[in-house]
């Protein structure tokens, strides 16, 4: 297992699982300070997932010409610093352009963290180690709920975006010396690219040909019910169990066993998804999120509460995670990156529309019980589309067949695609 790619890669994913948390667990207080409206508090909201949009639909072309490593860095650090400016941001405006701009770099990140992890990693082992590295994800969301929890009462809002900053030290000085541009990549490029190839256009061509059209649409539509869902959910839920009674430390809870959940089950999906089919283990972690989240509608023990918050985390985040490690085994090695960042990137338009749709929800009904639902319809549709993708894995392409077999013994040190 690649475990220095892993660790670095999952370092970079907790923080932007962190900032998945960040604005939920600060809404309170800046719905208070600016006086926001439902509406406002979703655009605010969804404006760094638009910027995570844009910034995933152009990482492909970007590692095409600047390479992975480099595009990484520079992703990170700009989000980093773009974050931590939101902590002085005089009004909405300001706090909604710094996120904007943060999500940018941001968007970048994840397709290239799951591309070095997954192309570095053993054919068996590229779900369990995608995952393992994914788990940074929800770890950063538990990290953003446990630091609020402590903090905000404290030090106020502010803190939590100073402390986006920290992977400017801790993150980007390890990567700069431990990820390597991987070999599969150089091969792949000196064997089978011209380089009109490596555009965003020319992979997009790829992804819709007709050997992998249906299941590049399926991997979109999965992607889309899914970050609605992880997004939607996690930038409401301490608004509106403060809003059904609970105190904030209470409310904030609820997003701390709701990100824990993320984390153990989508290691127990990983390990499930190498063993049996990725579409069962989908579809399956799509069902169980539905059925958590409707389930909030109704529970009114707060220890069971926080039990169904946990299971609602592992069908949202847990499932979005399971879809990446899919989708980046699914393509040819030169495609791999523009496959997952368009799967993300579709998927980002979901993530807009959760805190939006929310907004909207909440003002026409002025309760919490129909956002929940809506939540669980969605993940009930995403199960659809999980059972229908029926392709197990993509044709092998003769590039990367190429690649994986010009030595016998290179073949034996990284994985086939």
């Amino acid at each position: 297992m690649p475990l220095p790619i892993i660790a670095v890669c999952g370092a970079a994913i907790a923080f932007d699982g962190y900032d998945l948390v960040v604005y939920g667990a600060t809404l309170p207080a800046l719905r208070d300070l600016w006086t926001l409206s439902p509406e406002t508090s979703g655009l605010l909201g969804a404006l760094p997932l638009l910027g995570m949009l844009i910034g995933a639909l152009c990482v492909g072309n970007a590692t095409a010409r600047w390479g992975r490593k480099r595009v990484f860095l520079i992703s990170l650090l700009g989000f980093s610093a773009l974050t931590a400016c939101c902590a002085f941001a005089p009004t909405p405006t300001i706090f909604g352009a710094l996120r904007f701009l943060g999500g940018l770099g941001l968007g970048a990140i994840m397709p290239v963290a799951a591309t070095l992890t997954t192309d570095s990693a053993p054919r068996n082992r590229q779900h369990l180690a995608y995952v393992i590295m994914q788990s940074g994800y929800p770890l950063g969301g538990v990290l953003a709920s446990l630091t609020a929890l402590s903090l905000i009462p404290l030090a106020g809002w502010q803190v939590m975006y100073l402390i986006a900053a920290a992977p400017i030290l801790l993150v980007v000085p390890p990567a700069w010396r431990l990820l390597p541009e991987p070999r599969d990549e150089l091969q792949a490029q000196a064997i089978a690219q011209a380089p009109t190839a490596a555009s965003t256009t020319a992979g997009l061509r790829t992804l819709l040909a007709s050997t992998h059209r249906a299941q590049t649409l399926l991997f979109w539509a999965m992607s889309f019910c899914s970050l609605l869902f992880v997004y939607g959910i996690n930038t409401w839920l301490p608004t509106l169990m403060l809003d059904s009674g609970h105190v904030l430390q209470s409310a904030l809870s609820f997003l701390l066993a709701f990100n824990a959940g993320a984390i153990t089950g989508g290691i127990i999906g990983g390990w499930a998804a190498d063993r049996w089919q990725p579409r069962t283990v989908v579809t399956l972690s799509f069902i169980i999120g539905a059925v958590a989240v409707a389930a909030l509608t109704f529970v009114t023990s707060e220890v069971f509460l926080l039990m169904v918050a946990a299971l609602a985390g592992y069908g949202a985040v847990g499932t979005q995670t399971l879809i990446n490690g899919w989708v980046t085994r699914s393509y040819p090695v030169h495609v791999r990156t523009t496959g997952i960042g368009w799967s993300l990137g579709v998927g980002r338009l979901g993530a807009i529309s959760g805190p939006l749709i929310t907004g909207a929800v909440l003002t026409a009904t002025g309760g919490g019980a129909a956002a929940f639902l809506t939540f669980a319809g969605v993940g009930a549709i995403g199960s659809v589309f999980a059972l229908t993708n029926t392709q197990a894995r993509l044709p092998i392409t003769h590039e990367t067949d190429a690649t994986t077999r010009r030595s016998p013994k290179k073949s034996q040190e990284q994985p086939a695609h």
